[in-house]
């Protein structure tokens, strides 16, 4: 059968019950936001990827295709939210070419919540979706136990307080595409510097009835500069205190050397004490 295998829950149990301690769940770093304005809808991520407390990708790629009009940001898991994304894109193609309608955003919605509440939260994945059908301009969460919201501006990820935070004090209705794009950005900016799991670009995503428009880097704020030293020294900079000279003849003390027929030398070492 296709799927998790749940088989090892008893002898978990049995492992729990005789003092040995469950694995902990892993906490992942990101902040993903979206926000609805007039004529669209903008998306925006973090590209730091962690694993524990190692930066394992600094420039990760966190807004996944969906269809033309209807894109995804992605938090938790990384496998879990690529792998998730790419299955209910290749769903929806066929659910739209058996309709023969352009597909809509509460579909996508549907039937992301309902595949991630058939695994009760096993799947990692943590969504924004975001998209323009005919019915207008849409913006959704959907959480990894299957649960989803629908806001006009909306915040996730472990830095998604930093980045409410500027939503709550910045957001206004009647917001302009660039208006939009600033909010959206400074909120990613606010995550990637107060918290450890979110970090350097952040990419944006502008979705329109005509068409999407990806900004990948939109703002490198953690970009390497030259180092301020060179740290390569010229001979002699250190002072030598102490020097020691070993000749042929000293090292014979400690290795034998044994001369063979055809004028060659080896070097047999001492041999070694050994308990029998």
């Amino acid at each position: 059968m296709g799927g998790f295998d749940f088989s090892n829950h008893n002898r978990n149990a049995a492992l729990h019950a005789q003092g040995v301690p469950l694995p902990k769940a892993t906490s992942t770093g990101t902040t993903i936001v979206g926000c609805i304005y007039d004529g669209g809808v903008v998306i925006a991520a973090d590209t730091r990827a962690t694993s524990g407390p190692i930066v394992a990708d600094k420039n990760c790629e966190k807004l996944h295709f969906i269809s033309p009009q209807i894109w995804c940001a992605g938090a938790g898991t990384a496998a879990d939210t690529e792998f998730t994304t790419a299955l209910i894109s290749s769903n929806l193609e066929l659910h739209s070419l058996s309709t023969g309608r352009r597909p809509r955003v509460v579909t996508v919605m549907t039937m992301l919540k309902q595949h991630l509440y058939r695994y009760q939260g096993h799947i990692g994945a943590y969504l924004v979706v975001a998209g323009c059908d005919p019915t207008g301009a849409h913006l959704f969460t959907v959480h990894a136990h299957g649960s989803t919201d629908k806001l006009p501006y909306v915040t996730m990820g472990s830095g998604s307080l930093a980045a409410m935070s500027v939503f709550e004090t910045q957001w206004q209705r009647g917001l302009d595409r660039e208006g939009a794009v600033k909010l959206c950005a400074d909120a990613i900016q606010a995550g990637i510097w107060n918290d450890l799991g979110s970090g350097s670009n952040v990419d944006v995503c502008v979705i329109t009835q005509e068409k999407t428009t990806l900004m990948r880097n939109y703002i490198t704020p953690n970009e390497r500069s030259k180092k301020l030293r060179n740290y390569r020294f010229q001979r002699g900079t250190t002072a030598v205190l102490n020097e020691k000279v070993m000749t042929k003849e000293d090292i014979t003390k400690y290795v034998t050397v044994h001369e063979l027929e055809d004028d060659k030398e080896t070097a047999v070492a001492e041999k070694m004490d050994v308990d029998r």
